[in-house]
């Protein structure tokens, strides 16, 4: 009897033969359909979701509001180009967005596509606001796959390799990493090395006097879930105020409810002059914005920042009910309840499993760093890949991270019920032990 070629055999040929090969695929599945924490397969297999769109579907697949607001938004305008005819959901979003984000002073916003573009045009924005041109990044943060945006990038393999050379003016300064910490140091006890080290940084690679910003993620993402102690954030304003220095904190991943505040820096008390944000501001439609403070903002003269699709009217509205069901469904306390559930099963069987080096997270944004030895924390790259395998073959899905590859990161929906969030993280915590067993 011949074999039928099943509808997963038949798309992946057409990709293979169809799609750039740098566009690369962790899993083989084609998604039919998803609602809530649940994604169903074109051969009606349900997996449960616990890395959300990276990051983009804090809300959850397909909210009912968000997709009723863009149906009723598309039968009366797709796109103009606001830049010549305006339309009142980029404005009424902007207002929401001015209100949300943290900080006293008045505030304006401007819409782009992607975390990378807005990254981009908030370069853009500090350097004319400053008139400096120098751009500092943290080791192991991650700004996207635009130009800039790698230049600013830590981690090479995939995302820089082969794909320079980067733009100049950028620099990269350790991070808060204190489970790896580059001094040897451990904290409290440590002084904070590693903002300290700035007063080197600024005699040895960069004067103060050229530095436009500062850019940094709350909790670096890619990097691996990097949560810095509490009083780093206000160490490293500190030092941007002191030298005349623009600090952009980048929630493209960490905002919109996912570490328990509304954006991840409110953990820290600390009011950035910038945020970019993306991801989870419109439930999976394509945005992203800038926001920050007026002064700031108003710096580029007309015409210096902007693009074609920025704030599509279908985005907005999305971005408008999308922020509107996460208050109404208090989805910042729900995402606290996930952390806590999460955090306690998982160092539990931390205290069971060798394999597991470090636990850490804000809210439900968990990191689960293995290593071959706890002593010497040699990355565990291969065991991490098995348990997301795993994980895949038991219907649930899971993605890596860390510099070295040996991070799983959970971004579980902050939707799934008690009884998926069970689900799932007994399916992870079996095949953590089974890929620790085997390695």
């Amino acid at each position: 009897m011949i074999a039928t070629e099943t509808k997963t055999e038949a798309l992946l040929k057409r990709k293979q033969a169809a799609v750039a090969s740098g566009i690369a695929n962790s899993t083989s599945i084609f998604v039919e359909k998803a609602s809530g924490a649940v994604i169903t397969d074109v051969e009606g297999r349900e997996y449960l979701d616990f890395y959300a769109g990276v990051g983009v579907l804090n809300a959850g697949h397909c909210p009912k509001p968000v997709v009723e607001a863009v149906k009723k938004q598309a039968d009366k305008l797709l796109h103009s180009f606001f830049a010549i005819a305006m339309y009142e959901p980029y404005v009424a979003l902007a207002e929401k967005m001015n209100q949300i984000v943290p900080g006293k002073q008045p505030k304006k916003t401007m819409f782009a596509n992607s975390g990378a573009e807005a990254v981009e045009n908030a370069v853009k924005i500090a350097r004319q606001a400053t008139k400096k041109t120098g751009i500092v990044s943290l080791e192991c943060g991650f700004h996207g796959r635009t130009l800039m945006a790698m230049a600013l990038t830590s981690k090479v393999k995939p995302y820089k390799h082969g794909f320079g050379p980067f733009p100049s003016d950028t620099y990269k300064v350790p991070s808060a990493y204190c489970y790896r910490c580059q001094f040897q140091s451990t904290y409290p006890g440590c002084g904070m090395h590693c903002l300290e080290h700035f007063d080197r940084f600024f005699a040895a690679e960069a004067a103060s006097d050229q530095i436009a910003a500062v850019i940094a993620e709350p909790i670096q993402g890619e990097g691996g879930f990097i949560v810095p102690p509490q009083d780093y954030f206000s160490g490293l304003k500190a030092i941007c105020e002191k030298n005349d220095i623009l600090f952009i904190a980048d929630e493209i991943q960490t905002g919109f409810a996912r570490s328990g505040k509304m954006f991840a820096i409110e953990h820290w008390g600390v009011e950035p002059d910038i945020m970019t944000t993306a991801k989870s501001i419109a439930a999976g439609m394509p945005l992203s914005a800038v926001t920050g403070k007026a002064e700031v903002m108003d710096a580029p003269g007309a015409g210096g920042i902007g693009g074609t699709y920025g704030g599509n009217p279908l985005s907005c509205v999305a971005g408008l009910e999308t922020i509107r069901y996460m208050e109404d469904n208090q989805l910042c306390q729900r995402a606290q309840h996930i952390g806590d559930v999460t955090m306690k099963r998982l160092q539990n069987l931390q205290e069971r499993c060798a394999a597991i080096g470090d636990v850490r997270g804000l809210g439900a944004m968990i990191g689960i760093e293995l290593v071959k030895d706890r002593k010497t924390k040699e990355p565990a790259k291969e065991m991490a890949a098995s348990v997301i395998k795993l994980c895949l073959e038991d219907g649930l899905l899971v993605i890596g991270a860390g510099i070295y590859g040996n991070v799983i990161r959970l971004l579980i929906p902050l939707v799934a019920t008690d009884a998926q969030l069970d689900q799932g993280l007994g399916i992870l915590e079996r095949n953590i032990q089974k890929a620790a067993a085997a390695c």
